[in-house]
């Protein structure tokens, strides 16, 4: 069963997707002279001009197309939502958004503003402009954000014996068919805002320097980017992963298609972060004061491989070493 779903994981839609990064990241140039971290975290890192230690964090999030057609206010909306997330993801509060949007009529662009305008709206960050083309063959919609940080996070600090602990908000319930999460549209606005805060928090207090969101490669995609940004391996237990109710437990053999679902979806909030052993009740305290499941789910090790493990059972997901999942070659291993 373990072996099965590996390869379920291995063949998906998500992973898929993040593996396109590998085609283009040789051919950018590097940006070891311009940004704090290299290519392969969740923002763009730049000094803050205003001085004071901190940082700008720049984001950009393109939108699948057949998301934006069948679903165009809540592919607006989660735009907004997602690039947010890479804020926060890298210890950093969200100053503005711009979008660029092409649609096939005005009719067909006003519901992806709506959308993009709810969640603006919702989570108090202003959408201060874009391009928009309304004589489009096809919708299509890409968002970008700017950000600042304090203290950062990033995937290039996980260090070996660290703890992986995993947050995810199950305060939601599924978006129709597709693998999205959604625990942020029903919401209290004032929530979302709240929740948003609790990762710079953390880095502010010292507490985590390592994490990623968790993006449409699912929860292990997500462990797997980071590891491969850090240069390390780990072993995550699967039995520990939060899960909302209706997804089975691991003793029930007809639960294989509702768990793969769920190891693959796209949470509105969900992070995987890589925490010193010391500091991990303190993080997981922290999230559950906000009604968000977190939960130690494993060991960073030195290494190459993502390991899963289920009671006796351990199979390795992927071993970077032998296959490069997000780059061939990333510019630096850790950040300086």
């Amino acid at each position: 069963m373990l072996e099965q779903l590996a390869e379920a994981l291995r063949t998906s839609r998500g992973f898929a997707h993040k593996r396109d990064i590998a085609a283009v990241l040789p051919q950018l140039a590097p940006t070891a002279s311009a940004t704090v971290v290299p290519n392969g975290d969740d923002c763009a890192v730049l000094p803050d001009p205003a001085g004071g230690g901190g940082h700008l964090l720049l984001a950009i999030e393109g939108l699948v197309q057949d998301f934006v057609e069948q679903q165009p206010w809540f592919a607006g909306y989660s735009a907004v939502m997602v690039n947010l997330s890479d804020i926060a993801a890298m210890g950093g509060r969200a100053l503005a958004v711009v979008d660029a949007l092409w649609a096939g009529n005005a009719e067909q662009g006003r519901e992806v503003l709506a959308g993009m305008r709810a969640a603006s709206e919702r989570y108090g960050v202003p959408l201060v402009g874009g391009h928009t083309n309304l004589r489009a063959a096809s919708s299509q919609l890409a968002v970008a954000v700017l950000g600042r940080a304090q203290r950062l996070i990033s995937s290039f600090a996980a260090q070996a014996g660290d703890r992986v602990l995993v947050a995810v908000d199950l305060r939601g319930q599924w978006q129709g068919e597709a693998p999205f999460w959604n625990a942020s549209t029903v919401a209290p606005a004032e929530r979302l805002r709240g929740d948003m805060a609790v990762l710079p928090a953390l880095a502010e207090a010292g507490l985590v320097d390592a994490g990623k969101d968790i993006s449409m490669a699912g929860v292990l995609g997500t462990a797997l980017m980071l590891l491969e940004c850090s240069g390390m391996g780990a072993t995550i237990d699967l039995a520990r992963l939060p899960r909302p109710a209706g997804v089975p437990d691991w003793s029930d053999p007809d639960g294989a298609a509702q768990r793969l679902r769920w190891l693959a979806a796209f949470p509105s909030f969900g992070y995987v972060l890589s925490v010193r052993p010391a500091e991990a009740d303190e993080t997981i305290a922290r999230f559950a004061a906000r009604g968000i499941a977190c939960a130690d789910v494993g060991t960073v090790h030195r290494g190459s491989v993502l390991a899963l493990q289920l009671g006796d059972a351990r199979v390795p997901l992927w071993d970077l070493a032998q296959q490069p999942f997000i780059a061939p070659q990333l510019e630096s291993r850790r950040a300086p």
